[in-house]
């Protein structure tokens, strides 16, 4: 990603609104498979370890984590996070099937190659394993938001399960993700794209807000992560895909 933009992703992101439900939604899915608290999980594109350190707090005792980028693992390294490497998410230095749970939350887009990085991890779990996916849903979404994060692409849940299933994974369940908000977020993209003003430089989405606001959309989403205990979404920001080797 641009390089100012994550310096202030790094600095949002254990208290930002969208990556405080992701948390909430990603633990709320590891829960519902009953892993054993020492099952060795590896997060693919961990950036400064918010996760790895949520995940932990929750009892999980044998995590791991990865990123291209060398200032987020050294950020990792600063909250004293442990096992954590500068690595390429697509061609990891790990072993054949050493993981119980692959954790890749927005990190399949800023692959240039998803269907090797999709095998690599299909490699890294034990027979049995599975791998926990977001991505970011509809091209028709894309904005300056997508090319300041370097994503190559945007999914329908129709290609990110054809692609799943060409690496040999097996689907144990799939749903998009965010549908509170995904009606506001078409019409502003809609808007956007057909704004007569000129256009401006390439910027990001990703804005401090106020507590209330963001409070308030933290508590909206994990409103709508508790129905995702009980039903899936036919449309939202993003698509999710719990899948097994």
């Amino acid at each position: 990603m641009d390089k100012s933009y994550e310096s202030k992703y790094h600095l949002l992101e254990e208290s930002n609104w969208w990556f405080v439900a992701r948390r909430d939604i990603i633990l709320k899915l590891i829960k519902k498979l009953d892993l054993k608290k020492n099952a060795k999980i590896l997060e693919i594109g961990c950036s400064g370890g918010p996760l790895l350190k949520f995940l932990k707090q929750n009892g999980f005792l044998n995590i791991y984590g990865i990123d291209i980028s060398a200032s987020a693992i050294d950020l990792c390294r600063m909250r004293r996070i442990k096992n954590v490497a500068v690595m390429d998410g697509a061609k990891t230095q790990f072993k054949n099937g050493e993981f119980d749970l692959i954790i890749a939350s927005d990190i399949l887009e800023h692959i240039n190659v998803d269907t090797s990085a999709l095998s690599e991890w299909y490699r890294l779990l034990k027979p049995n394993g599975r791998l926990i996916i977001f991505v970011p849903a509809f091209n028709f979404l894309w904005s300056t938001h997508d090319e300041t994060n370097y994503h190559y692409r945007r999914y329908s849940k129709s290609l990110l399960l054809k692609k799943l299933e060409k690496a040999n994974f097996k689907i144990n369940r799939s749903s998009y993700w965010n549908f509170c908000l995904f009606f506001p977020t078409a019409a502003m993209r809609i808007l956007q794209r057909f704004s007569v003003k000129k256009k401006s430089k390439t910027k990001d989405q990703l804005y401090k807000l106020t507590p209330l606001v963001n409070n308030g959309l933290i508590i909206l989403l994990k409103v709508e992560n508790w129905f995702l205990k009980f039903l899936n979404f036919p449309i939202g920001v993003s698509i999710f895909a719990i899948c097994k080797k």
